[in-house]
């Protein structure tokens, strides 16, 4: 309940008023997205709540497991943009995720953005080109969140991601938005040559130091041509992880979040609840980023919502999910999920021509569920949330 408060005054004191109330009010629409999405599914029906939007597969990193490639370099068309936005809007949503590769490396992308006033977006990016001209404008657009790639320091960094100072420049796109007021929040991805600086109270407290708002932890996946297997966390590392996250939540002045467990700790995958499904920068339907086989695709003047619907590949991959793992399908049982993808005759949607000779060599690997050693939220609010807003839709019985 402390950590609640003191989350609470630093959003309230370092957050600017239009954002602040950018944010409130997403809060408000996410709330009742949800409710809506609830609702379709109880009538069998399965558009999401939230939709991912992969703008550009151009990159200026390079980062191991890194699952897109771009040959050729894609752009996603702002008209295409502009009509999935207001498709998802249709349907209640108001909140996107938008990737890339790099997202601000897509020149129209701001100018997409500032269309949508009602909508509010998070910026998943490197920050290397967020610089204080972006930053200013994102504060004048005030329905952004940026949410800036930090995968350890120095020489970790600068290996993990393909490039030099990498840490160095993510953190001096953290000081442009703290500069400009702007709600601001750091992704990881946990991996072996990070965990030990990103898994710990120092690196929290280090970002609340910064004036990051929120911090995103994912487990590290091994996908696209240079997998890097041996960077994958093994299950005890897995457990600390958990254990931490639940900890960090009870005391860390800063959002901790994570979209693996459930409020009583059970994992959870979201593609198989369905709350969000990603696209590509060529419109190609998947259930989830890491996921590149497809069978529908957004175009212009066709209708996304009636695709999605229609679509007997989400609905089933939803339903093989589920009944398969409450972990990743892809890592556990990548075999499995290739004969399901090739039964449907989804296309390859990475491309580079070459996803299912990647899956046919993968070997199983632990993902986040641990079974009967789950652990329980701990903190009130966040039990509440992910209860009743994010993973309460049954898709698990």
């Amino acid at each position: 309940m402390i950590s609640d408060l003191k989350i609470a005054k630093r959003i309230l004191c370092e957050v600017s008023p239009r954002a602040l109330a950018k944010a409130m009010k997403f809060s408000v629409n996410g709330i009742r997205a949800v409710r809506r999405f609830n609702r379709r599914l109880q009538e069998g029906k399965q558009f999401p709540a939230f939709m991912m939007i992969s703008v550009t597969n151009r990159c200026n990193l390079t980062c191991q497991g890194c699952w897109v490639t771009p040959t050729p370099p894609t752009d996603m068309d702002p008209a295409l943009l502009e009509q999935i936005i207001s498709e998802c809007q249709s349907q209640g949503g108001r909140f996107f995720g938008i990737l890339g590769g790099e997202p601000l490396l897509h020149e129209g992308l701001l100018d997409v953005l500032e269309k949508f006033p009602g909508a509010y977006f998070q910026l998943f990016t490197n920050g290397h080109t967020l610089t204080r001209e972006v930053a200013q404008r994102l504060r004048r657009l005030g329905n952004v969140t940026p949410l800036i790639s930090i995968e350890g320091f120095e020489d970790v960094a600068d290996e993990r991601r393909g490039g030099q100072d990498v840490a160095a420049k993510s953190l001096t796109a953290i000081e442009n938005c703290q500069r400009e007021k702007l709600l601001t929040g750091v992704a990881t991805s946990v991996c072996q040559s990070n965990f030990d600086q990103v898994v710990g109270r120092e690196f929290l407290d280090d970002l609340v130091k910064r004036g990051v708002h929120y911090a995103w932890y994912y487990i590290y996946r091994p996908m696209g041509p240079n997998p890097t297997v041996d960077l994958c966390l093994s299950p005890e590392q897995i457990r600390q992880l958990r254990q931490f996250l639940v900890d960090a939540r009870t005391w860390a002045p800063i959002i901790v979040v994570d979209t693996y467990w459930d409020a009583n700790g059970q994992a959870v995958c979201p593609a198989a609840t369905g709350i969000s499904y990603h696209i590509t920068p060529t419109g190609q339907v998947e259930p989830c980023p890491i996921i590149q086989c497809s069978c529908d695709r957004a175009q212009k003047d066709r209708s996304l919502v009636d695709d999605v619907e229609q679509s007997d590949y989400l609905r089933g991959f939803r339903t093989l999910a589920a009944e398969r793992t409450r972990g990743c399908i892809l890592l556990e049982d990548p075999h499995l999920f290739a004969h399901f993808a090739q039964d449907h005759k989804a296309i390859d949607s990475s491309g580079r021509d070459s996803v299912y000779d990647e899956i046919a060599t993968m070997t199983p690997r632990p993902s986040h569920d641990m079974g009967d050693d789950a652990i329980p939220e701990r903190s009130r609010l966040y039990r509440f949330a992910k209860k009743h807003w994010f993973f309460g839709f049954g898709a698990y019985g």
